[in-house]
């Protein structure tokens, strides 16, 4: 994982923040107190966060998902992009770190826009289709355990309306999996998982070399 755009030497990604960061001050305040933990390499990457608020609004979204809060930069950011009336269902199992996203999504007035979900996420996800949310969502984050992004897809892919957009998070895993020698089971995991989406005709694909690799799918009708 990286909290910054791979390959980019530090005056190169200096340069890129310098002319594109517009990084509203509650969200620069969010990501300098998760810099103080002992997890703060998941947190996403400003650029990133930018981009998918961009994204967001680009497709006029109303409805989201976000799986894995953590802190709840990645929730903030698209809450803070959505109409009025938007709303995020925000999956995580960690009453710790969430309590730091809920004080955030507070102080920065959008915590009535955000559904935030303490139970593993495939629990919710299949709650939410049993309750008749196929189709409804118009935008989509799995930013979660990686051992379980090919279930998360599956059912997000159910739950996002057709045009719908997802989007994925790590996909790159700092470089490891274009590295024919690391062969551990969350990188093997990781390069099946690319090589599955590649080949989905259920989707239009873009892998976006973005912080850590962000894919983006497109829903087909």
């Amino acid at each position: 994982m990286t909290k910054q755009t791979l390959g980019l030497e530090q005056h190169f990604y200096d340069y890129l923040l310098s002319v594109s960061l517009r990084e509203p001050e509650i969200l620069t305040q969010l990501r300098q107190e998760t810099e103080l933990l002992q997890m703060s390499r998941m947190q996403i990457a400003p650029e990133q966060g930018q981009f998918m608020a961009l994204l967001v609004q680009l497709i006029e979204a109303k409805k989201t998902l976000d799986i894995g809060v953590f802190t709840g930069y990645s929730s903030l950011v698209v809450a803070l992009a959505l109409p009025p009336s938007g709303k995020v269902v925000a999956c995580d199992i960690s009453e710790e770190y969430t309590a730091i996203a809920r004080r955030y999504w507070s102080l920065a007035g959008v915590a009535d826009k955000i559904d935030l979900h303490i139970a593993p996420a495939l629990e919710t996800l299949n709650w939410l289709l049993q309750a008749g949310e196929a189709n409804t969502f118009d935008f989509a984050f799995i930013d979660a355990d990686k051992r379980n992004y090919d279930h998360y897809y599956e059912l997000v892919l159910q739950l996002v309306r057709p045009g719908g957009l997802i989007a994925i998070d790590n996909v790159l895993w700092s470089g490891r999996v274009a590295d024919p020698l690391v062969q551990d089971n969350r990188t093997n995991r990781m390069r099946a998982f690319n090589q599955k989406l590649h080949q989905d005709t259920r989707i239009a694909l873009s892998l976006v070399a973005i912080a850590d690799g962000l894919t983006l799918a497109v829903k087909k009708s």
